[in-house]
């Protein structure tokens, strides 16, 4: 973990997976500086109103897939500490990006 100026600089990720580990293992440090910042008044209220944002500008899908992967999800899932929603969301948006790389 870089620090930049005082304060946590986040990487740029290759991938979701990599990003979720990277917070995951950084977890600890980024409560004790949000905590500070908030503290201190420094906090940046952009990330809460962006997120906020893309939720409204996402769209709920139903998908039929068979239970045996549904399990192999969530076990996956699991291992990663995360939802398997979260995690199958996270492998599709990779496979679009892998796909759009290819298609050039």
């Amino acid at each position: 973990m870089e620090k930049k100026s005082g304060r946590m600089r986040v990487p740029k990720f290759a991938t979701e997976a990599a990003e979720a580990r990277w917070w995951d293992r950084n977890a600890k440090t980024v409560e004790k500086e949000l905590v500070a910042a908030l503290r201190t008044g420094t906090a940046q209220r952009g990330t809460a109103q962006r997120l906020v944002q893309e939720a409204r500008e996402s769209k709920n899908i139903t998908i039929r897939m068979p239970v045996t992967e549904i399990e192999r999800a969530r076990k996956l899932a699991g291992k990663k500490g995360i939802g398997y929603q979260t995690y199958m969301k996270m492998l599709l948006r990779e496979a679009l990006d892998r796909e759009t790389r290819k298609a050039g």
